[in-house]
C-alpha cells in the first residue's frame, strides 16, 4: 500500500474486528469529518465490527483531539480510536492515549508540522515521506481508501463504493479539496450516485433544499447542500448532519433536513452580522495586508465564514476569532499568494494549537497573546507580500458572445465536470452587451438578475453579489461569465452567471 502507515492501520482494524472489538471513528464537526464518520461506521458495520461514532461538539470541546473524550472512550470499552480529517497536530493527545493504553490511528489530509504524533499508525499523504502520488484527498478520500483496503480482502464483499461514494463527493467537495486527480474521479462518481439517491437523510435534504434527483452537480454540494451539513456542527451538535447521513427511517430523515435547513438559514443572519462586526474591527488596524478581528460577542461556529467575507471582499488573508474566558479560537481564510497554515507555523511560540490547509486554518491562542499575535501575522504579511499586486485576477477561456451559443455547445461544457475548487468552469468574456431589464433579487437584495443582448440574442444572467450596479447601470456592458444550464416546468435554458462586469469599451 502506497499510502504510508495504511498497513500498519489496516492491520489493527483487522485485529480489532476479529477480537470483537469496540472501535470509535473520532471525526471533525464539518461536512467532511462528518462523512468520513459516517462512511468508515457503515463500512465497519457491514464488515462486522463494533463500531460507534464521537464528533467532538465545537463550542464545548473545539476541534481534534481532547484528553477528556478520549478517557471517556476508554472508560467505556473502546479500545480502538481511528480519527478522521484531525489529529495531525495532536501531539499531546497522541501521548495520552498511549499512556491510557488506547490505541490511536490518525488519519488527517491538513497540512504536517515538523514531526507526526506518536500514534500506532499516522495517514496523511502530505507527510514527507509519503509515496502516494494524490497529495489532495480530501478526509473523507482517505476514510474511503482505509475502506477500500479493509473491503478488498473480503470476498464476497458485504459493501462496495457505490454505497459510500455520494458521502465521498460531498465530504470533498464542501471541503474545496481540489477537483483535479483522483478527486475528480471520485466526485464524478459520486454525483452519480448521489443523483440516484438511495440514502433517505440525503433525499430529504436534497427535497427541502430544492435540488431535483438527477439535477445534482459540485456546485449543488458546495453552495447547497454542503452548506445546510455545515450548519449543525456551527450553530449546535454536528450529530444532527451524522444521524441524518446514516438513518434509514423516512420519517426521522424529513425531521432532521427540515432541522438543518433551519439552522443554515440562522447561519445566514449570523454570519451576516459577525462579518459586518470584524470588518469595523480589522480596518482599525489601518491598510495592513492581513485582516484580523477578535471580539467576545462572534460566535465560533462562523468565524471562519465571516473570514472568508472580509477575504473575498479586499482580497487579503483574514482571520476573525471569538474570545473566551482564557483562550481566543478563530479561523483563517487566505488568497493564493498566501499560505495561511506557514504563516501561523511562524507564530507557533504564541499559540495553543493550530492547523490547516495553505487556503485555510483553525488556531487556538491564550487571551494574553492575542494582540501579539495579530501583529506578528502583519508584519509577517508585510514580509511575504510586499512584492504582490494584490489584485484578484479573472482570466477567462475564449470569448463567446450570447448568439454564438448553442445546445449542442452547451452540452459540451458538461464533460468539464465536476467543476470546483481546483478545476474551475471555463470561463468566458462577451463585449458590448445591452443590459435589459435589471433587478435587485434575494432576501437581501444583494444579487443583480437581468437580460443580456448582443443584439442578436438575448439570455439571461445572474450576477451574485453586484447589485451595487443598479444604482449606474451603463447601457452596455463588458462580462466574464460562466455558462449554466437550468431546467424550469421541464424547459431547458441557457443562463450567464456573471463573475465580473465593467462598463462596455466596445
Amino acid at each position: 500500500m502506497q499510502i504510508a502507515g495504511m498497513n500498519e492501520a489496516i492491520d489493527r482494524i483487522e485485529r480489532a474486528i476479529r477480537s470483537d472489538e469496540s472501535i470509535a471513528i473520532y471525526g471533525d464537526y464539518d461536512t467532511d469529518g462528518v462523512t468520513a464518520t459516517a462512511l468508515l461506521v457503515q463500512v465497519l458495520t457491514a464488515l462486522g465490527s463494533r463500531v460507534r461514532p464521537y464528533i467532538p461538539n465545537r463550542f464545548d470541546e473545539g476541534y481534534g483531539l481532547n484528553n477528556e473524550a478520549l478517557t471517556l472512550l476508554k472508560n467505556d470499552g473502546v479500545t480502538l480510536v481511528i480519527t478522521v480529517d484531525c489529529g495531525i497536530r495532536s501531539f499531546e493527545e497522541a501521548d495520552h492515549a498511549k499512556k491510557i493504553g488506547l490505541d490511536l490511528i490518525i488519519s488527517d489530509h491538513h497540512h504536517v508540522g515538523d514531526s507526526l504524533p506518536d500514534a500506532l499508525a499516522v495517514i496523511n499523504p502530505k507527510r514527507s515521506d509519503d509515496s502516494y502520488p494524490d497529495k489532495g484527498l480530501a478526509g473523507v478520500g482517505l476514510a474511503y481508501k482505509i475502506a477500500q483496503a479493509l473491503v478488498r480482502k473480503r470476498d464476497p464483499q458485504p459493501i462496495n463504493g457505490g454505497d459510500v461514494l455520494d458521502l465521498v463527493a460531498l465530504g470533498t467537495v464542501a471541503d474545496l479539496a481540489p477537483l483535479a486527480g483522483e478527486n475528480r474521479r471520485l466526485v464524478r462518481d459520486g454525483l452519480k450516485v448521489i443523483n440516484k439517491v438511495k440514502r433517505e437523510g440525503l433525499k430529504s435534504l436534497m427535497i427541502v433544499s430544492g435540488i431535483k434527483r438527477g439535477a445534482a452537480d459540485a456546485g449543488g454540494i458546495g453552495f447547497t447542500l454542503g452548506p445546510r451539513l455545515n450548519a449543525a456542527g456551527r450553530l449546535e451538535s454536528a450529530l444532527a448532519a451524522y444521524e441524518l447521513l446514516i438513518t434509514t427511517d423516512i420519517f426521522k430523515a424529513n425531521q432532521l433536513a427540515n432541522q438543518l435547513n433551519g439552522q443554515n438559514r440562522e447561519r445566514q443572519i449570523l454570519t451576516k452580522e459577525v462579518a459586518r462586526q470584524a470588518k469595523e474591527i480589522a480596518l482599525q488596524a489601518g491598510d495592513s495586508p492581513f485582516l484580523f478581528a477578535a471580539h467576545e460577542g462572534f460566535s465560533s461556529g462562523v468565524v471562519g465564514l465571516a473570514a472568508a467575507r472580509l477575504c473575498e471582499e479586499f482580497y487579503r488573508p483574514a482571520a476573525v476569532a471569538s474570545i473566551g474566558e482564557r483562550e481566543t479560537k478563530g479561523s483563517a481564510r487566505s488568497i493564493k499568494e498566501f499560505h495561511v497554515t506557514e504563516a501561523f507555523d511562524a507564530c507557533k511560540d504564541l499559540l495553543v494549537r493550530h492547523g490547516g490547509h495553505a487556503a485555510a486554518a483553525g488556531f487556538t491562542v491564550a487571551n494574553e497573546n492575542v494582540g501579539a499575535l495579530a501583529e506578528r501575522l502583519r508584519k509577517y504579511a508585510e514580509e511575504k507580500l510586499a512584492s504582490e499586486d494584490l489584485r484578484p485576477a479573472l482570466r477567462y477561456d475564449l470569448t463567446v458572445q450570447p448568439s454564438q451559443w448553442n445546445m449542442e455547445l452547451a452540452a459540451m461544457l458538461k464533460q468539464f465536470e465536476p467543476c470546483g475548487y481546483g478545476n474551475p468552469s471555463p470561463l468566458f468574456a462577451a463585449h458590448g452587451l445591452e443590459v435589459k431589464y435589471p433587478q435587485q433579487i434575494g432576501a437581501d437584495g444583494l444579487h443583480l438578475k437581468m437580460q443580456l443582448s448582443d443584439g442578436t440574442r438575448s439570455l439571461e444572467a445572474i450576477a451574485f453579489r453586484q447589485a451595487q450596479w443598479i444604482q449606474n447601470m451603463p447601457k452596455h456592458i463588458d462580462v466574464i461569465y460562466a455558462l449554466e444550464m437550468n431546467e424550469w416546468q421541464g424547459e431547458v435554458r441557457m443562463q450567464m452567471n456573471v463573475k465580473d462586469i465593467r462598463k462596455s469599451i466596445v
